[in-house]
């Protein structure tokens, strides 16, 4: 049987699977990146989890995988196979894909951990069938995929999508990005758990607390929500402003709150709009599969890529 490595590396931990060419997870694995042990010791460790991988789907499958994909957070220059930064995890201008692929001796296809998960969102998830979707998780901070029939679009550098950093307020919060008011001071999973943490009083909050202090009716919850709703609301306007699509999928931490998150956000946004066609604002359908779903893909279309070539 035919199949390819997925590896979705974060800060925190590493998401991995064996994929088939349905897209179907074949066998899933997760193991920590080792990040306090420093940059070296993550890079170490991302080797050997792939090596892992390929070592069991040989055992299973009596064959060595096709192809690998891997998806990472931080700034990339794709086309060269370059992490230029990932704050998280350590690395300044890693070559990760000529290491993995000498590592693996296979084909490595690399891509932002966002892009991938919209990837997959807009193949198999939430996305499937539509020509133009933005998919924005809200998570840590706000990332956004720019989708387009069937891929999604990174920028001229790299940079396209990053919706966090659209400033809805520009007296608001100072961002790690130097400017104030970004989106994801305001909207992102852990800017309403600090909202919610400095109202309650509770300095372990979260952004799940509070979206059950809201469903709760707590008067505190209801108003730190509202904010980060109407934040968010100005932000995925000027995103329909400019990129017109035809599907807003919202993932990550805050959109687990179901309805308590979309109903008065998709309240807010229709408010908003003039002259802008309304796009239907649905719910993320992968999950924490997304990555390694899309990471699948990226090697498979690198496998049709080289029989196209060839």
């Amino acid at each position: 049987m035919k199949y390819v490595i997925a590896l979705d590396v974060g800060g925190t931990g590493m998401k991995a699977a064996l994929v088939g060419p349905d897209g179907g997870l074949l066998h899933e694995a997760r193991r920590p990146t080792d990040r306090g042990r420093g940059p070296a010791a993550v890079t170490a460790a991302v080797l050997g989890f792939a090596a892992d991988l390929a070592r069991a789907g040989a055992e299973r499958y009596g064959r060595a995988p096709a192809a690998a994909g891997v998806a990472v957070p931080g700034i990339l220059d794709e086309p060269a196979g370059v992490v230029r930064f990932a704050s998280n995890l350590g690395w300044t201008d890693l070559p990760l894909r000529d290491l993995l692929a000498e590592h693996l001796g296979l084909p490595v296809a690399l891509s932002h951990d966002v892009r991938t998960g919209g990837l997959a969102e807009g193949r198999i998830g939430a996305g499937a069938g539509v020509d133009r979707f933005l998919f924005v998780p809200l998570g840590t901070g706000i990332a956004g995929a720019i989708g387009i029939d069937g891929r999604v679009e990174a920028g001229a550098h790299g940079g396209a999508g990053e919706i966090g950093h659209v400033v809805v307020r520009p007296d608001g919060p100072a961002c790690g990005c130097g400017q104030r008011g970004c989106l994801e001071t305001l909207a992102s999973a852990s800017a309403v758990g600090r909202a919610w943490a400095r109202a309650s009083g509770d300095p372990t909050a979260t952004a799940a607390d509070a979206a059950r202090a809201v469903v709760a009716g707590d008067p505190r919850a209801v108003a730190v929500w509202q904010e980060a709703v109407d934040a968010l609301a100005a932000g995925l306007v000027t995103a329909v402003t400019l990129l017109d699509p035809r599907t807003l999928i919202i993932g990550g931490g805050l959109a687990e709150a179901g309805d308590t998150l979309f109903t008065p956000l998709r309240r807010a946004v229709a408010a908003a709009l003039t002259f802008q066609r309304a796009p239907l604002i649905v719910p993320a359908a992968l999950g924490d599969a997304a990555g390694c779903l899309g990471a699948g893909l990226l090697a498979w279309d690198l496998l049709s890529a080289e029989v196209a070539t060839r």
